[in-house]
């Protein structure tokens, strides 16, 4: 019995060891873009930088204003959640209530080689498919633009929404269903007013996820919205995000436009904490 205890204490503070190292990394993570991104707010501006409609940052005169990035990742993000939430969500009802085992089998398969198909390919397919496709389509001058950003990242979070959606709809208690059914609702309505209200906590996490999966890619939206610091006033126009403004950047910055580009990741990283705890906040609250 003893030895039991001991087992279980030790177990007990190898998992507490791990959380802190977590817990550690991310306060180490905050601390260090703090340290490195209030500097160059301090010298460009709070206001000039968050509100400034010009990034120049080699020019003779370094202009350093993030609204166009900011606009353009807000814009994008709610464009690929209008898209692919649906879907999504539609897909993980279909795949949990109304297939058969064996299609539900080859889909879930599918759908987890979608979500390890590296970012780089989904930009590189976009690059050569959806680009060309948009500007023949709409006969613009080029297709590189926020459309085919929201298009490819709409597709990219499919696979986050619909694995967490299927699994909280399947753990729903067959219950309730049956319950449902016998009251004489149809097989329609008991899914999407019983099992999708009793499976949404589940679902609005993995609109968290698949908001932070789009918020946060680099590498793919850079291939194909064109990464020109434009304003986004137009689906079709040339567009950079806050992340390929780092990414396209860093590796020949230097001086105050290097600050101010810590000072985009502090910014970023802002912006995901303020969307995850807004939405947790909303999540807790409905189920107090």
């Amino acid at each position: 019995m003893h030895k039991e205890r001991v087992k279980e204490k030790i177990i007990h503070g190898i998992f507490l060891l791990l959380g802190l190292v977590t817990v550690g990394c991310v306060l180490l993570i905050t601390i260090y873009l703090i340290l490195s991104g209030i500097p160059a707010i301090r010298e460009i501006g709070l206001i000039k930088f968050l509100f400034g409609k010009e990034w120049a940052s080699t020019a003779a005169e370094a202009k350093f204003g993030i609204l166009p990035f900011i606009l353009t990742s807000i814009y994008g993000t709610a464009g690929a959640i209008i898209l692919g939430v649906p879907v999504g969500f539609m897909t993980a009802v279909y795949l949990s209530k109304m297939t058969s085992p064996k299609i539900k089998e080859i889909m879930q398969a599918a759908v987890s080689l979608l979500a390890g198909i590296p970012s780089v390919v989904y930009g590189l397919v976009g690059m050569l498919v959806l680009v060309p496709g948009i500007r023949k389509m709409f006969h613009v001058p080029d297709g590189a633009s926020l459309l085919a950003a929201i298009v490819v990242l709409a597709i990219m979070i499919l696979p986050s929404i619909i694995k967490m959606s299927v699994t909280a709809l399947d753990s729903v208690p067959k219950e309730y269903e049956d319950a449902s059914l016998a009251l004489g609702a149809t097989p329609v309505e008991t899914y999407f007013k019983v099992s999708v209200p009793a499976a949404k906590s589940g679902i609005a996490a993995s609109v968290v996820l698949g908001v932070g999966r789009a918020i946060g890619e680099a590498m793919a939206v850079m291939m194909v919205a064109g990464n020109v610091p434009n304003m986004p006033d137009s689906l079709f126009q040339s567009v950079r995000f806050l992340t390929t403004a780092v990414s396209s950047e860093m590796a020949y910055s230097s001086g105050l436009q290097r600050q101010a580009l810590f000072s985009i990741a502090l910014v970023l990283f802002l912006f995901i904490m303020l969307i995850n705890a807004t939405l947790n906040f909303f999540l807790k609250r409905e189920k107090e």
